[in-house]
């Protein structure tokens, strides 16, 4: 970094404290709701949904090949199996917007193609069939299949649309591309280690952030009732094929695969947390933009409607499943139907902290045309959705 840029950056820092108005209680509190959110985050998503997450991202860098990932997901790859294999991924992961990112991080830089990686990261938050399962029971089965049939849509056409919009430049990359990570020999173990390992540990990762279900008996009130015991064993079957399976040098190339996927990802993720506290508070609690602005501009079904309940959904940071409270409490409050759809295409996949995560990753234009195309389209769909019911 050059001196002029530090230089910018502190007198930056020196500007903003000097003026900021920390004698306002408007002020004060957003601060206070930026850690509350942040302290929330850390205790209900960063053990249970980052860390699992982070080490399966790191073993998808090192024990599965390139050669495998581009045969799937590569820009070469036929377009109807990597879609859909992308596109279908977050019925079994539970995950919310920020969760995601280690595991898109992961194949992306494994050799996945653009369009396939994207529609995984929209897949993964927005399409986990818990997720869809509450909708339907709190907010109705119409709203349910329609944000089931949206979310699996969104993430093929806007995959396709990222592929086709950035097609030059994912040639070269993939043209260019090296062993970006350190791999171990596919072959040297039996695939079924292999398949038994990854299996356990996204179970791992799925059935410890098992959400109470709204009914107390079927079978999600079964496997919440057995969660911790499902989360054991599976924990049990991953320490076991570490130790059992893995050499030395495999284990300690995990451990800095994951590791890197942490430091590249954690610090923008908890200032984007910061960020989004300040701005919008947590469910319930304000921050320096009130949450009655937000009820008062996200009634009727006109594009200004569904165009802000879509730009404020990508903003806000939704916890898995919380978006289905929070949208119950605002149609209560006047939130008309279509911009009730475009929140919930929206919100879930996409946050702040999510999308700084983003461009980390894929750059300042390709996050940008996502984000984009994610806001445009829940806006279209909302309305259409709203007109017709």
């Amino acid at each position: 970094m050059s001196d002029k840029k530090k230089f910018a950056i502190i007198l930056g820092v020196f500007l903003a404290a000097f003026y900021m108005p920390i004698t306002n209680p408007v002020f004060r509190n957003a601060i206070l709701e930026a850690f509350a959110l942040l302290n929330e985050y850390a205790r209900e998503h960063v053990i249970l949904c980052l860390v699992p997450a982070f080490f399966i991202a790191g073993a998808v860098g090192v024990f599965i090949s390139q050669d495998s990932v581009i045969k799937y997901l590569g820009a070469t790859a036929k377009k109807w199996v990597s879609y859909t294999v992308a596109s279908v991924s977050g019925v079994i992961l539970a995950v919310c917007s920020c969760t995601v990112l280690p595991l898109f991080a992961g194949i992306y830089m494994k050799g996945a193609g653009l369009g396939p990686a994207i529609a995984f990261l929209y897949s993964g938050p927005a399409i986990n069939i818990l997720a869809i399962t509450i909708t339907a029971r709190v907010l109705g089965l119409e709203l349910g299949i329609a944000r089931t049939i949206g979310a699996i849509v969104f993430s093929i056409v806007i995959g396709l649309l990222m592929h086709l919009i950035f097609r030059k430049e994912e040639a070269e990359r993939m043209e260019g591309e090296s062993a970006a990570f350190a791999e171990v020999d596919a072959e040297s173990k039996p695939i079924w280690q292999t398949i038994v390992y990854f299996f356990s540990m996204v179970a791992v990762l799925v059935f410890a952030n098992w959400a109470r279900p709204v009914s107390t008996t079927g079978i999600w009130a079964t496997l919440f009732s057995l969660k911790w015991l499902l989360s054991g064993f599976f924990l049990a079957i991953v320490v076991y094929a570490v130790i059992k399976w893995f050499s030395k040098e495999e284990r300690e190339a995990w451990y800095q695969e994951t590791w890197g996927f942490a430091l590249k990802i954690l610090p923008l993720l908890f200032a984007g947390i910061l960020i989004a506290g300040v701005l919008l508070g947590r469910p319930g609690h304000e921050g320096i933009i009130p949450s009655e602005w937000i009820v008062r501009l996200v009634g009727g079904n006109s594009l200004r409607a569904n165009l802000f309940a879509s730009v404020s959904g990508a903003f806000m940071y939704f916890a898995t499943l919380t978006e289905v409270p929070i949208l119950e409490g605002l149609i209560g409050a006047g939130m008309g139907k279509g911009p009730s759809l475009a929140l919930l295409l929206a919100g879930p996949a996409l946050s702040l902290p999510n999308m700084l995560v983003i461009r980390s990753i894929i750059g300042t234009k390709k996050t940008a045309v996502f984000v984009t195309l994610v806001i445009v389209m829940a806006t279209i769909t909302g309305m259409i959705y709203g007109h017709l019911f």
